[in-house]
């Protein structure tokens, strides 16, 4: 789990969980990962608000360990222990630490260089929703919202 903001102790604080971290994998120097928010949280429906609105947001790990300085420069040590490895933040210390927010339950199709949404979900409920005499019209009309996407 992960918290809105950056908070000093390394527990984690179940009233303040704004989202779950559902995959973390190395990529170069970084770890990329995705996460998903938790909308019925208060703070992950801060979160949700927040995205809605076009806030840039960061993460940033949180830890604790002992560490050891050596010509200027602090080195972890041995003894550290990741509490999470990711809290959402305003400002993280890694300038590559901002978060690219993709809808969740959305798939996503790549035309030429760019991504579009598909809705599939919600054109399926619609298709299985209307009456025979209106499915041909409803197919009709998922096909033109799809071609306008791009």
């Amino acid at each position: 789990y992960g918290e809105l903001g950056h908070p000093q102790g390394p527990t984690i604080n179940l009233e303040r969980v704004s989202h779950m971290i559902k995959e973390l994998r190395p990529e170069g120097d970084n770890i990329m990962g995705r996460a998903k928010i938790m909308t019925e949280t208060p703070m992950g429906k801060i979160v949700k608000n927040l995205m809605d609105e076009g806030a840039k947001l960061g993460v940033s790990s949180r830890g604790m360990g002992s560490l050891k300085s050596s010509s200027g420069v602090n080195m972890v040590q041995s003894d550290f222990q990741l509490a999470t490895a990711a809290d959402i933040v305003a400002d993280p210390s890694a300038p590559e630490a901002f978060v690219e927010g993709i809808m969740e339950g959305v798939e996503w199709l790549q035309v030429d260089d760019r991504w579009v949404p598909q809705y599939i979900e919600k054109t399926q409920k619609k298709i299985k929703t209307v009456s025979k005499t209106d499915l041909r019209e409803a197919k009709i009309k998922a096909f033109e919202d799809f071609m306008k996407q791009l």
